[in-house]
């Protein structure tokens, strides 16, 4: 049978009507969904269903929102025997894929991201910094021009998400200099993200420090399969070495790029991302055309998936 692997997304990845469907179809959508929300102590599906948008895109309601859609179509998926062997996230999806690699509950995980999500809004209130898309431009050219920057003010690259696409993090100051200067370069297309914060950087660094009791809190056992941190890009199976990832990972780079190379490397044949829309998608077919991946999370794209 050909080797399964489940990507899990993060930010920018949600929309106004996410799990809609799925609450609607599904009983075990309406439990989880119900059960997080009683949790949460907000409104969680008013937001998800209806919006408004600007309220779906607030950092500590995004995060809980992605993470409980990308939980539900995994658990769906299990009910058609369909199973990852390696399972990856991208910066917040890295939680889902941890849960579903067996490492965390859900209920354990769900509490880390809430706390995760309210720490990374707080951190971009008090040290206020921005995001851009990077694309066109090497990854050694970019390092280099956010060094001459980094003068100005911290900026760093954050995501490796495929070759020639890369994003940085920082303060406004830092981030708007490196964009100026890509764009002197000859980058094909530089774009400011709109978030909320200066994410994978060293301004995450209060964000980090208030998740640390959450983590340490959190009971992390091995892995059933492998997991592919953002922060190594290699697979491992131990306990204690994905809680230090889960970590590190705030003011460190999602090495995206790295992580689809080793899990083909490593005889994955398949790629499903489990969430909403399809970012992940889109990159992999950047990382190497030779493997396709398909989209599952909604009613739709579940009823076509066969074990």
């Amino acid at each position: 049978m050909a080797k399964k692997a489940f990507l899990y997304p993060g930010q920018a990845s949600q929309y106004v009507g996410m799990g809609k469907d799925l609450y609607e179809h599904y009983e075990k959508a309406r439990t989880i969904f119900d059960r997080a929300q009683a949790f949460l102590g907000f409104d969680l599906k008013r937001v998800c269903f209806e919006g408004p948008e600007e309220e779906l895109k607030q950092t500590r309601i995004t995060q809980p929102a992605i993470f409980i859609h990308s939980y539900i179509v995994t658990q769906l998926l299990k009910d058609k025997n369909m199973l990852p062997d390696f399972v990856a996230g991208h910066s917040l999806g890295e939680y889902s894929a941890l849960v579903a690699a067996g490492v965390l509950s859900f209920e354990d995980a769900l509490n880390v991201v809430k706390i995760r999500g309210e720490q990374m809004q707080k951190a971009g209130e008090i040290h206020p910094g921005t995001m851009a898309a990077i694309i066109g431009l090497g990854e050694a050219e970019l390092a280099q021009l956010c060094q001459q920057a980094s003068q100005v003010g911290v900026v760093k690259i954050a995501n490796y998400n495929s070759p020639g696409q890369l994003v940085v993090s920082g303060s406004v100051e830092g981030v708007k200099e490196v964009m100026k200067a890509a764009n002197e370069k000859g980058a094909k297309r530089v774009i400011e993200l709109v978030v909320s914060g200066a994410f994978h950087s060293p301004l995450m660094e209060d964000a980090q420090n208030g998740l640390k009791q959450a983590l340490a809190e959190a009971k992390f056992g091995d892995a059933l399969i492998p997991v592919y941190p953002n922060v190594t890009a290699k697979a491992t199976v131990e306990a204690e070495e994905l809680r230090k990832s889960s970590f590190l990972q705030l003011t460190h780079p999602v090495l995206w790029t790295d992580i689809i190379q080793n899990i083909i490397a490593a005889g994955a044949e398949q790629f499903y991302e489990i969430g909403p829309e399809k970012v992940l998608t889109g990159l992999l077919k950047r990382i190497n055309r030779d493997y396709s991946c398909v989209a599952v999370g909604t009613v739709e794209q579940l009823d076509t998936i066969q074990s």
